[in-house]
């Protein structure tokens, strides 16, 4: 999977393949988080806080 290299002070990656997303931290942690709805993924590319959007709607929520 392609990662897509973003703004943000706590995420520096995120790639999604339409079933898995795939998110790469500056301290070079990756994990992935199937069975997330692009509606999810979408959200998390127009949020302004990258990072809190991930730990609000996306940690926790997918395995």
């Amino acid at each position: 999977m392609t990662l897509i290299r973003i703004n943000s002070s706590a995420i520096r990656a995120v790639g999604y393949d339409g079933y898995t997303l795939t998110v790469e931290f500056h301290n070079g942690r990756i994990y992935n988080h199937p069975s997330v709805p692009h509606s999810v993924y979408a959200g998390l590319m127009r949020a302004s806080s990258k990072g809190w959007y991930y730990n609000t709607h996306i940690r926790g929520h997918y395995r």
